[in-house]
């Protein structure tokens, strides 16, 4: 096997360049040399490949409902639509390909031990949306039965293709 050393690769627009002192390709852009929108990369072990753009997350969201809906960190999230206690709507910025991508949501537990409330998230009627992902909240206070609720630290997370 042969090694290549070199200060700097850059392509004709000046796209690339390899940083030697830490060894890293610095770009703002990398594309597959068949297929644009692939690229493998070496897996954990070095055993097997991945996509990198399949093991993305596409979407995500870190949300405060108490607070107006304030998005407090997100990717791909144009907005949120509030459809009433404990049911929010998460507005993709750009669309998955259809409705069947990966959703999961979480929250925050309340404190206090395990008889006082417990929180559970899942997904409203935008399950089957390629333009939203639905996150639903509901508390169990000790025993009283589930009601929505919204709580500060609310997280929805979508994996897929986009169109």
């Amino acid at each position: 096997m042969s090694t290549i050393e070199v200060t700097n690769i850059n392509d004709i627009s000046g796209n690339a360049s390899l940083v030697t002192d830490n060894g890293g390709l610095k770009t703002d852009k990398l594309t597959g040399k068949t297929t644009a929108g692939s690229i493998s990369v070496v897996g954990e072990g070095n055993s097997t490949t991945t996509n990198l753009q399949n093991g993305l997350a596409k979407m995500w969201a870190n949300f405060d409902p108490t607070n107006s809906n304030t998005i407090k960190n997100s990717i791909n999230v144009g907005s949120i639509t509030d459809n009433g206690t404990g049911d929010y709507a998460l507005n993709a910025s750009n669309n998955f390909d259809d409705g069947f991508f990966v959703r999961l949501a979480g929250t925050s537990k309340g404190g206090g031990g395990p008889s006082s409330n417990n929180y559970t998230t899942g997904f409203s009627t935008e399950s089957t949306s390629s333009t939203t992902l639905g996150v639903c909240t509901a508390g169990n206070g000790g025993g009283s039965g589930p009601s929505a609720i919204e709580l500060a630290q609310t997280y929805g997370i979508g994996h897929g293709d986009l169109a």
